[in-house]
């Protein structure tokens, strides 16, 4: 993984191997980022897919292998009270099953790259989003403070 800083804007190449969601959690640490938005596309070998259940407060995985193409990558970085980060992250994904083209997306867990990803990260300026735990969903939300 490598990456540059333009004015306010991060830009990120993940190489083979690499696991996104963990990149883009390095970097807002090592440059003391609490919160952002993050996009990106790129060629993956491994997807964790998660949906959420309301129902039982938990998320059902499903993993993809193969040669996955990233086609959207979108999320967020919020962090909560005591500083701890945490990411959003939903992407879409390309790929063949026999001679069926099918795509699929969700919630991310985890997504390795195959050969590159290419990540656009761009913090929140002037403030900090914050990470407010919800009770009744079991899940966090936005907080502006």
């Amino acid at each position: 993984m490598d990456y540059r800083r333009y004015k306010d804007t991060f830009y990120i190449r993940a190489d083979k191997g690499d696991e996104i969601i963990s990149c883009i959690l390095k970097i807002c640490e090592k440059e003391k980022i609490k919160s952002c938005i993050f996009n990106g596309i790129g060629g993956c070998s491994e997807a964790q897919i998660q949906t959420f259940l309301p129902e039982t407060g938990t998320f059902e995985t499903q993993t993809l292998c193969g040669m996955l193409e990233l086609i959207s990558l979108s999320g967020n970085i919020v962090s909560d009270e005591q500083g701890e980060i945490y990411h959003h992250t939903h992407a879409m994904f390309s790929y063949k099953n026999g001679e069926q083209h099918c795509v699929s997306g969700g919630h991310i867990k985890s997504i390795t790259v195959s050969y590159t990803a290419e990540i656009e990260m761009r913090p929140v300026v002037g403030g900090t989003i914050n990470r407010q735990f919800d009770p009744e969903t079991g899940t966090g939300f936005w907080s502006f403070i």
